[in-house]
Parts: structure tokens; C-alpha cells; sequence
């Protein structure tokens, strides 16, 4: 098959959605297929045409953003021109063309489907009524002609105030996780550098933005120090987010605690990621909202449990493999029950790691994705 990724930003960008929609059109371009990727050119100094790991990547020059989106006026233009060329078109949201890029893949005989990456939740501001109306409207218009949706878990969907309508269109797919194991060696010698040998380290990583709920893992901190003296903390990660000031907000509660905490910034280095989760011995999602986190599956594929907020989505890695515990949403104190829980058995949720490596093996993945387009080839255009 010829296949396109569309999205607003592709490699080198480094977000949980480019990770996996790389991940995806990476192993589809192993199976033999055709795969192009169209998106932004996010930095003016990334070339307009490069192939990666298979891959032949399209940008179009962006000249301004709104809110978190880059914003290339010729990118329609180009999906015209390739769509000559293309059978199936496979959209990461949310991306702000999803409607007009729908509708003239499928009035040129492409099948489209949409990958869900959650419900759009933007912060605080002047825009955010505006941007969110338009994302579901356009979104949801766009899900109506598309020959599918793929998100990743019902249990998301259910709540989803985008997919639930749409539920005929749905097909759930795990996201694909291929970084390799842990090395040893490597995790042993960093362990040493850090000086935490003889610590019990809680990991925890991504944006730090409002969603991904670290305050409440912040205010979790006294309890768990007093229950547990030999606790520390290692985050990986962006820190300071453009459009979102909340680790500014909470620098001070860091700083206070500054001896128990240490920051590695964010990590793009496959193996290196592989040994972060190696390093720590639980890993901690405490998220105000998150559909269903790549960082959690490459905990566990990596033997590292889970201690994890009880919100739709993310709490399903931990119903499927039984690697961890579920938490109360929003709770500091019962955050800190339930890392202190997971730190006395750490061997018995350990022994679930064969369980996890088999449910996310990322073939699978791939194998359900290239299912669902050959299906769709040859499917007539919507009304």
C-alpha cells in the first residue's frame, strides 16, 4: 500500500503523539509498504524533504503558531499533489486541517482514518472556548466521513466527548512501544553517577504541564518521605512548556525538596529512555487527564510497575497486566498509599513483566493497523 502520515509535527519534534505515529508509519515502511509523512516544518532548519528509518518526510513551511499548533498554509496544497499518489491517509489529532484534509482524501479516493490521541484540553486563556469548540466541531465532522477512527481503549471512549458519538467508527488499537530493554550495566554505572544507589526512586516523566497532575505527586512528598525514608524522585522531561506556565507555579514546592529530587530533561535517545525506566523502581502517573500514556507502556515493557491515577484511559495498562496499582484521581494522600504499597512488593509486580512484553508487543500493532487499511482499500466515498 501507499501510504500518508498527516500531522502537525513529525520527526525530530518529540511529543507522545509524533513518537507514536513515528513508531507506527516506521513499521508499517518495515512490512514493505510505501509510507510518506506530510507535516510542518516546526524548525526552518529542518530540510523539506528527508527519509527516516524508511520514511519520506514532507514539511511545509509553518509561519506562525495558535496556541500549540504550527499553522503552513501550503499544507493542503501539498496533500493535493500527493494524494496522486496515495491509497490510505492516516491523520494524528489533533491536527487543524483534519476537515478539509478528510474531505479531499476521500474525494480523491484515498481511505482516511483518524488516530485519537485524547480529547483536546487546552489551558487556561482567551482562546480556549474558540480552539476547543472548533476542534470538535471540525474533528467530529471530519470522524463522520472517515472510513475510521482508532483510538486506543474503550475505556477512554466511553468518556470521550469526541468519539462516543462516533462510536460505529471506532477500532481500538494499542499504540506501538519498540524501544529496546534496559541495559544493566549501563543503569547500574548511572545509578552510581547520580549517587542514588541505595535509593528507592519513583520516576516520573513527560510535559510538565497541568494535566499530567506532578502537583499532586508534590504534595504526596512529606508523607512519603516520613513513610518512607530512603524515597527519591527523578523526573524526564520538558519542564518549561511555552504555552503553559504550571512548573513555574510549583518551582518553589521543588525547590523545598530539592534533595530529593532529581531532574534528567527530556530524553529523545531510545536507549537512554529504556535505561531511565530501568533506573527507577516505580513509575507514577498522577495525571489529571491522559488517554492512555506511551510512557506507561514503556515502563512496563522496560519491568518497571506502575502506580497509577484512576482517570479513563490510563488505568487501563494496569487493569490488563496487573503490573501496578490504581490509585484515587487527584489525591495526594492516596498517591502516596499506593506508591508505598507498591514499594513493599515490588518482586510480585515485577513478575508480571513476561504478561506486559506479550500484550504490547508492538507487532501487533502494526499487523492490526495494515489489516485495517488493506480492509478499507476500494471502500466508496461518503455521500
Amino acid at each position: 500500500m501507499r501510504i500518508l502520515f498527516l500531522l502537525t509535527y513529525y520527526h525530530p519534534h518529540w511529543t507522545g503523539l509524533t513518537a507514536y505515529a513515528r513508531r507506527i508509519a516506521e513499521g508499517l515502511a518495515r512490512r514493505g509498504h510505501t509510507v510518506h509523512a506530510l507535516t510542518t516544518q516546526h524548525d526552518p532548519s529542518l530540510p523539506l524533504e528527508e527519509v527516516h528509518n524508511g520514511v519520506l518526510i514532507h514539511r511545509v513551511p509553518a509561519p506562525f503558531t495558535l496556541s500549540r499548533s504550527a499553522i503552513a498554509p501550503g499544507l493542503l496544497p501539498r496533500l493535493n499533489r500527493l494524494l496522486d499518489q496515495t491509497d490510505v491517509v492516516s491523520i494524528h489529532i489533533p491536527f487543524p486541517e483534519v476537515l478539509p484534509a478528510t474531505a479531499l482524501a476521500r474525494k480523491k479516493g484515498a481511505s482516511v482514518f483518524i488516530t485519537h490521541n485524547g480529547d483536546l484540553i487546552l489551558p487556561k486563556g482567551a482562546l480556549k472556548r474558540p480552539l476547543e469548540w472548533l476542534y470538535y466541531h471540525n474533528t467530529g465532522a471530519a470522524g463522520r466521513i472517515a472510513n475510521g477512527l482508532i483510538p486506543q481503549t474503550r475505556d477512554y471512549a466511553e468518556s470521550s466527548r469526541l468519539l462516543a458519538p462516533l462510536w460505529d467508527k471506532l477500532n481500538f488499537i494499542y499504540a506501538p512501544v519498540d524501544q529496546p530493554p534496559p541495559d544493566a550495566a549501563a543503569v547500574a554505572a548511572w545509578r552510581a553517577e547520580l549517587g542514588l544507589q541505595d535509593k528507592l526512586l519513583v520516576g516520573f516523566a513527560g510535559r510538565f504541564v497541568k494535566e499530567k497532575g506532578f502537583d499532586f505527586l508534590l504534595q504526596a512528598v512529606p508523607e512519603l518521605v516520613q513513610r518512607v525514608p530512603n524515597i527519591h524522585f527523578v523526573f524526564a522531561g520538558e519542564r518549561e512548556i511555552p504555552y503553559e506556565d504550571f512548573f513555574q507555579q510549583h518551582q518553589q514546592s521543588l525547590e523545598q525538596h530539592a534533595d530529593r529530587f532529581t531532574m534528567l530533561g527530556l530524553i529523545t535517545d531510545d536507549q537512554r529512555m529504556a535505561n531511565f525506566y530501568g533506573l527507577v523502581d516505580i513509575f507514577a502517573l498522577p495525571s489529571r487527564s491522559d488517554c492512555f500514556p506511551s510512557t506507561q507502556i514503556e515502563a512496563v515493557r522496560a519491568g518497571t510497575p506502575l502506580v497509577t491515577a484512576d482517570i479513563p484511559g490510563a488505568r487501563e495498562i494496569v487493569k490488563v497486566t496487573g503490573m501496578g496499582l490504581i490509585v484515587p484521581a487527584r489525591d495526594p494522600a492516596g498517591l502516596a498509599a499506593g506508591i508505598v504499597a507498591v514499594a513493599a512488593d515490588l518482586d510480585a509486580y515485577r513478575a508480571r513483566h513476561a504478561v506486559a512484553l506479550e500484550i504490547f508487543d508492538p507487532e501487533r500493532c502494526f499487523e492490526a493497523y495494515e489489516a485495517l487499511f488493506e480492509q478499507s482499500l476500494g471502500e466508496p466515498e461518503p455521500d
